[in-house]
């Protein structure tokens, strides 16, 4: 029976079951809303280590080890690693799993990530490639600053618009047979572009395309808002989460209450001056693997729509003019197969 469905989305047959997912964040993201989700918070953005690199590389493995451990699985029963950061080359992920002797699927999605990694994690299960795999990401405020932004020395002003790169890892094991909570259905999304050029404003560059994902996943499954608690964005911000509302909206559909954003949830915009809020791969990473899974365990949630967002620019790309493309994929998870 075909898997495939309406122009970008696939119905899983047979829906992966996550098995188990770690999450680990720094300092910031510990004083944030969500401080008691995560398995583990980090005193000092270096932790032990001599450059915020490393620390990063020690972030993914310690995630990947966690999720792991949660699943009660080791690193030999996986068939596949599918991760990446967003780091030149991806050598927080590669240098974290260059001991695991396992095979590896490098992505760059961007601050999309964990969605373009549980989606082809769940492919290859469901495909009949792969009883486990494994899905993770990651970022690194000083990090992504530096090779992004400004040094962090340099001390320059941010403007509103601009977002906080979370200091993160998330990782989930997905297995073939498991008790849930599943990956049901996926969208997968285009390159949407409508020329934002501020790299200072990633929300506007991302909401286009997280619309885009959006509506497309609606008419492909034939669903609606209504059937979702949650509908929870990557890293738009407060900025791009009400961009992509209107956008949505303009196509017909009417995002409730049940709607927000992993960087407005991840801290808290009176107290930690984050302007627009969080982003970086870790963002909807962390927020899934710590906060989102935990309360559909305890019932909160039984069917949540998470669609992390990219906006795909180097620092090439920017010093050259060039606008921001903007990508989203969405993942639909359910408590329940039916």
């Amino acid at each position: 029976m075909d898997q495939y469905i309406g122009k970008q989305s696939i119905k899983f047959t047979n829906p992966p079951s996550i098995l188990g997912a770690g999450s680990i964040v720094g300092p910031k993201e510990g004083k944030g809303p969500l401080r008691d989700y995560f398995d583990q918070v980090l005193q000092d953005d270096l932790w032990g280590e001599d450059t915020w690199e490393k620390a990063e590389t020690k972030l993914v493995k310690e995630s990947m080890k966690l999720a792991l451990k949660h699943a009660n699985k080791t690193i030999e029963d996986i068939r596949y690693i599918f991760a990446g950061d967003l780091l030149n080359q991806l050598v927080a992920t590669t240098f974290a799993i260059r001991e695991f002797n396992t095979p590896f699927f490098g992505l760059y999605g961007a601050c999309s990530t964990m969605g373009e990694s549980i989606q082809l994690a769940s492919m290859a299960i469901s495909g009949g490639f792969a009883d486990y795999t494994l899905a993770a990401t990651s970022s690194h405020f000083c990090g992504a600053e530096k090779q992004f932004r400004f040094p962090l020395e340099y001390g320059s002003q941010r403007p509103l618009t601009a977002t906080w790169t979370v200091t993160g890892s998330g990782a989930v094991v997905l297995g073939k047979q498991g008790q849930g909570p599943f990956v049901t259905a996926i969208t997968t999304g285009k390159i949407v572009d409508l020329g934002i050029t501020d790299p200072m404003n990633m929300g506007a560059a991302m909401a286009p395309a997280a619309a885009d994902t959006l509506v497309q996943h609606f008419k492909d499954l034939g669903t609606s808002p209504d059937d979702y608690d949650l509908i929870i964005t990557g890293d738009l911000g407060s900025i791009g989460n009400q961009l992509m509302k209107e956008l949505v909206e303009k196509e017909g559909y009417y995002l409730h209450q049940g709607f927000t954003d992993c960087g407005i949830e991840i801290f808290d915009a009176n107290t930690q001056d984050t302007h627009a809020g969080g982003s970086g791969c870790g963002c909807s990473a962390v927020t899934l693997t710590g906060y989102l899974l935990q309360e559909m365990k305890n019932d909160k949630y039984k069917s949540i729509l998470f669609i992390p967002t990219g906006a795909l620019l180097s620092t090439l790309s920017t010093q050259q003019g060039e606008s921001i493309p903007g990508i989203a994929h969405a993942v639909v998870i359910q408590k329940y197969k039916g």
